[in-house]
């Protein structure tokens, strides 16, 4: 653990150390850091810039201090962001320690207080969301989510929505969010619970609407609130 201490000299393997000790260590403070300071990056985004904009500034303004360490370590820094990047690709888990699930703040025109204190975010900041959305009344809106790249996305009640030609000669319904219940070929089982149906549910429906596909075809699953399930397939 002498890679921890200051010393006049470190081997590489050290160096390698403590990349990987302070790369781990941004993660974590990014991560109590919330949505707000990340804002238009992700976490792994925020830590590289910020990891290797100190690392290359010291050598270069100290003439005393030589470039080999901060090399070793910006490139173990560079190989732990792209490892990042392809496990985030490839595991669901590993994606949501490094992008966040969108944080709901509003429900049926109710603001979320305490959807607002883990997102960071005062009621002030909320509300000059909503006026870039040109959204006056917090109770014309359905739902509103604070997003991992730090913005609101809005969603007006059926009522509050602008007109379009489809909308005329047609009764309003209220205003529903599809529920996402595949992703990249696994189920999720909270939403599927949460609407009361099982998997086997599930498999039925997709069998029935969607001849001779499976799960493992499926990059995207979604079901409305009338039990319509629409899939997106690999393409």
């Amino acid at each position: 653990m002498q890679f921890f201490a200051s010393q006049d000299h470190l081997t590489a393997v050290e160096w390698i150390l403590r990349a990987i000790v302070g790369f781990a260590f941004f993660i974590v403070i990014a991560r109590m850091m919330g949505q707000r300071t990340i804002s238009q990056v992700g976490i792994l985004d925020f830590v590289i810039v910020l990891l290797i904009g100190n690392i290359i500034a010291h050598p270069l303004s100290d003439e005393r201090l030589g470039l080999a360490g901060s090399m070793i370590t910006m490139t173990v820094v560079l190989i732990l962001y792209l490892i990042g990047i392809l496990l985030s690709l490839r595991s669901n888990r590993i994606r949501k320690l490094f992008i966040p699930a969108p944080i709901p703040l509003i429900e049926n025109g109710n603001v979320l207080y305490k959807n607002l204190n883990k997102a960071r975010i005062s009621i002030d900041v909320l509300l000059s969301e909503l006026r870039m959305h040109n959204t006056e009344d917090i109770q014309k809106v359905a739902l509103a989510f604070w997003e991992p790249g730090g913005s609101v996305s809005i969603f007006l009640k059926s009522e509050h929505q602008p007109l379009t030609p489809s909308s005329f000669n047609r009764p309003i319904q209220p205003f529903k969010y599809p529920k996402t219940i595949i992703k990249e070929k696994k189920i999720d089982y909270n939403e599927l619970n949460q609407i009361g149906k099982s998997a086997d549910w599930l498999l039925k429906k997709i069998q029935t609407t969607y001849n001779n596909v499976t799960i493992n075809e499926i990059l995207l699953g979604t079901i409305d609130e009338n039990e319509n399930v629409t899939i997106f397939l690999y393409q």
